[in-house]
């Protein structure tokens, strides 16, 4: 059952060629809902840029396109203004798209017509180190973009690009001898890389005899030694298995198979140096290799390199960026691959992005795309940081938002056993952290504020989940097989269904935008209308059966897009609160 925007695009698109001529065939109709139901439910806006290139008076297009509308959905068209066609759908119409709804287990959402191979590069923790806020960004928005894929029909490949090789190995291995194996692995198991870390960094900064093993370490491990590269494999694993468990945490699906580290690629910078070379690109600037993509210069106007091999031989993360995008398209089949990546890199990935394009791999067949996202900041509009000044852990915040949580649901209903009030928190606690990121436009900055988060009004995840609690309420209350035609009396049924036979066109936009907000911001919308609909309108103590049997219909669409929705962005329901 096609979204009511959508099927409305196709009408009038096909009446601006039957009015005009196949030149305009394609011509956007520019389908948007009305500001105010007065006016109908939606407006046609074409007419408005079409008379310019027509040379006729925008009243005369609209009347134009108006007289050629081929049957659909609309019960009423009038063309108002100076040119905007009002259309009000037929009853019957939605009705019977929402009752089609209903019974359809995607909820009216087909899969793509041209699916794909997308490969999603999203997280990207360093080993050795703590993820903290700053990685929340990037796997829940990467998470979500993956789910969404996956839902049309996507063959999704998700890339974990841990930084598990480089310089600062060296230092990281010596610590780990100095500590013992047996002590590092302990202290690595329980999730404090921060101090491993800076453990390891204070003695490389305040020791020569430390920096000097540390150097050599590392030239060990380049050249693969063996037991060398045994004791860092027992820095990756460890560091996977505190990965794991802060994903198992937030719930996002990312696993070992999904991890593609900087030393996976190893072995490819020399084939990608040498076919760089042999397509011309690659030339020696002050020592270094590099190559000067088209469109590039620097603040004082010299084209800017993009450095594949250091002066001193070795690889920086240019080199490495690029095998890894030429291994997704060549050995993964990526047509389209998204990097979930901060937008302070925004010029390096166009650059590699350029590099690859200059060099084939990206094309017609194969594109890629920066899915850029702002910082999350603290209260005083900074850089989030704990109390100390630090990055916070994102361990540490998740704990917090659990913590918060209970506190929050214990206050809505006392009546919870701890057990159920625990899972209750969990869910409500990582839904919020989850929601608030998701319900933000990812190219802007957002300010996390725990007190709007956890809020049951407003914009949030809490807000969401009530609504979807508070439906699956009523339909067990009512105990009885869901059936029956849906009727439409009361304005708030009619904009109850309006809202649901959007979902379609919102998770396709959401997906092939990279925008999950416009999808979690859709989610708050049926929410409140879904809200709107069971205080307006009595589900159980309905006029009559057929009555009472269509809102609970309604009630069970609006409860799965609900719940359907939330899934796609990551986050979890409970059927109490």
């Amino acid at each position: 059952m096609p979204d009511p925007q959508v099927a409305l695009g196709e009408i009038a698109g096909a009446a601006i060629e039957a009015a005009f001529g196949p030149r305009w065939s394609g011509t956007d109709p520019i389908v948007r809902p009305t500001a105010n139901p007065e006016f109908g439910d939606f407006q046609i806006n074409a007419a408005m840029s079409l008379a310019k290139a027509l040379g006729r008076a925008p009243r005369e297009v609209a009347e134009a396109i108006v007289a050629h509308l081929p049957p659909g959905p609309q019960a009423g068209v009038e063309v108002a203004g100076p040119g905007f066609i009002n259309v009000t759908l037929a009853d019957e119409w939605v009705a019977e798209s929402v009752q089609a709804m209903a019974a359809d287990s995607r909820l009216g959402v087909a899969s793509s017509a041209h699916p794909q191979t997308v490969v999603v590069d999203y997280s990207a923790p360093n080993v050795a180190k703590e993820m903290h806020a700053g990685h929340l960004r990037s796997t829940v928005i990467g998470d979500s973009l993956a789910r969404l894929l996956e839902f049309l029909g996507h063959r999704v490949v998700r890339q974990n690009h841990v930084g598990d090789w480089g310089t600062p190995f060296g230092m990281l291995i010596e610590h780990l001898l100095d500590l013992g194996e047996a002590e590092a692995a302990h202290e690595l198991s329980v999730g404090d890389l921060s101090t491993f870390y800076q453990q390891a960094r204070t003695k490389f900064d305040g020791d020569p005899g430390f920096a000097g093993r540390a150097r050599q370490r590392v030239v060990a491990l380049q050249s693969g030694d063996p037991e060398t590269l045994r004791l860092w494999r027992l820095l990756v694993d460890e560091s996977n298995r505190y990965f794991r468990a802060v994903y198992d945490r937030l719930g996002v699906l990312l696993d070992d198979d999904d991890i593609a580290g900087e030393s996976f690629f190893n072995d490819e910078l020399t084939s990608v140096v040498a076919e760089l070379e042999g397509l011309g690109l690659a030339v020696v600037d002050a020592g270094a290799l590099c190559v000067f993509p088209p469109g590039f210069t620097g603040r004082d106007g010299e084209p800017l390199p993009l450095i594949v091999r250091k002066s001193d031989g070795g690889y920086g993360y240019a080199a490495t960026d690029l095998a890894a995008l030429r291994h997704r398209v060549r050995d993964l089949g990526a047509e389209r691959i998204a990097y979930v990546v901060g937008s302070p890199q925004a010029q390096h990935l166009a650059m590699v992005f350029a590099v690859a394009t200059q060099a084939g791999w990206l094309g017609e067949k194969a594109r890629a795309e920066h899915v850029g996202f702002g910082s999350v900041l603290g209260p005083d509009g900074k850089m989030l940081k704990s109390r100390a000044g630090t990055s916070v852990k994102l361990v540490e915040l998740l704990d917090e938002a659990v913590e918060r949580a209970s506190s929050v649901v214990a206050a809505k209903n006392p009546q919870l056993g701890a057990e159920q009030r625990a899972d209750v928190a969990r869910v409500v606690g990582i839904g919020a952290v989850k929601f608030s990121d998701l319900s933000s436009d990812r190219v802007k900055d957002y300010v996390f504020d725990w007190d709007r988060m956890l809020s049951f009004d407003g914009n949030t995840a809490p807000y969401v989940q009530y609504a979807y609690v508070r439906l699956r309420s009523i339909i067990d209350r009512a105990g009885e097989v869901l059936s029956g035609p849906v009727v439409l009396e009361a304005p708030q049924e009619r904009a109850l269904a309006l809202a649901l036979l959007a979902f379609d066109g919102v998770v396709r936009v959401a997906a092939d935008s990279f925008q999950p907000h416009r999808l979690a911001n859709y989610l708050f919308e049926v929410a409140q209308v879904g809200t709107a609909f069971v205080e307006n309108c009595p589900v159980l103590r309905a006029e009559t059966a057929e009555l009472r049997a269509s809102r609970l219909v309604l009630c069970d669409v609006t409860s799965q897009v609900l719940r359907t929705g939330l899934g796609l962005l990551g986050i979890d329901t409970v059927e109490r609160m």
